[in-house]
């Protein structure tokens, strides 16, 4: 593998792509509670010992209220989704409803909450990424045919009246090339295509999180850390896999830069199959996939569900 991931513009034809009927079936939103790999030290993946709280380089805010109050989260149909496990504990109520919320912090319980909201984040937030990337080609039917945004089944009225149309972090021109440069830097291993083409909800929540951070004036070296952070949280399995792979190859994995952790040779699905393809002895416990609900499984959904 090479030591340095160079960005590249060509784009795999999503696998997201939605089904109509499926959409009817309910929400496809992420319940799922996931084992985290904790990071020990600033690049290590391997850890996988419970639930221990990172605190995210970036302030929440009121970010809560903000897209309530837009209509991006319909917060009757967010608690509505976590009835059946309890109900939001008090830190994600607070994310919800109030406006002086300091740092994120993610932990192995709350995962699939912060990955909820940064993916309404990512797709109400305004950006050209958006607006005039991949997302929008022409030839994959629109922008309104990918599971991150049919998928995203808790906004107020149309899901697409609020994607790119609400300013929850604006972007200076030159924030706006980092956060473009970043994005097309970061896999996940559910799909094949970067953060810049966010047609899942991981992408989707990705970029959110990117965007909050350059607003906030993050440098791009804790972006890609909190990224490697993040992406261990809601795929255990692939990191695991991925330091398993590294020892195997006489690395450590603290040695190897976030940003290379994450690109495409590591991170992207194809990636992650060629890893597996050489520990004949890794079995995954839980592929950290997108998260379904009311029914909805991955087979049923073209390529990555949600």
């Amino acid at each position: 593998m090479e030591n340095e991931i160079k960005p590249k513009n060509d784009y795999l034809l999503p696998s997201s792509i939605v089904v109509a009927a499926v959409i009817l079936a309910g929400a496809w939103v992420y319940t799922t509670g996931l084992k985290a790999a904790n990071l020990e030290s600033k690049t290590d993946i391997a850890a996988n010992k419970g639930s221990e709280e990172v605190v995210l380089p970036v302030r929440w805010g009121n970010l809560g209220v903000e897209m309530a109050n837009a209509g991006v989260i319909d917060r009757q149909k967010f608690e509505s989704l976590y009835l059946k496990r309890g109900g939001l504990d008090e830190e994600s109520r607070k994310l919800l409803y109030q406006s002086d919320n300091g740092n994120l912090k993610i932990t192995a319980e709350n995962s699939g909450i912060i990955l909820n909201l940064l993916w309404a984040l990512g797709l109400g937030n305004k950006n050209t990424i958006l607006e005039s990337g991949p997302m929008n080609d022409p030839q994959y039917g629109g922008a309104g045919s990918f599971a991150s945004t049919g998928g995203w089944t808790l906004a107020a009225g149309e899901t697409m009246d609020h994607y790119s149309q609400h300013p929850f972090a604006i972007l200076t021109p030159e924030q706006q090339q980092i956060v473009e440069r970043v994005a097309k830097n970061i896999y996940r291993p559910c799909c094949g295509n970067s953060t810049y083409f966010p047609d899942c909800n991981h992408g989707m929540a990705m970029l959110g999180l990117l965007e909050l951070m350059t607003s906030q004036g993050v440098s791009e070296d804790d972006m890609y850390q909190a990224a490697l952070t993040v992406n261990s949280y809601w795929f255990p399995d692939t990191y695991a896999a991925i330091h398993q792979y590294l020892a195997l190859k006489g690395m450590d994995s603290n040695q190897v830069r976030p940003q290379q952790l994450l690109g495409r040779d590591f991170s992207s699905a194809t990636g992650y199959r060629k890893i597996l393809s050489e520990l004949k002895s890794f079995q995954p416990k839980n592929s950290g996939g997108c998260g379904v609900d009311a029914g909805v499984t991955p087979s049923k959904i073209s390529g990555c569900g949600v």
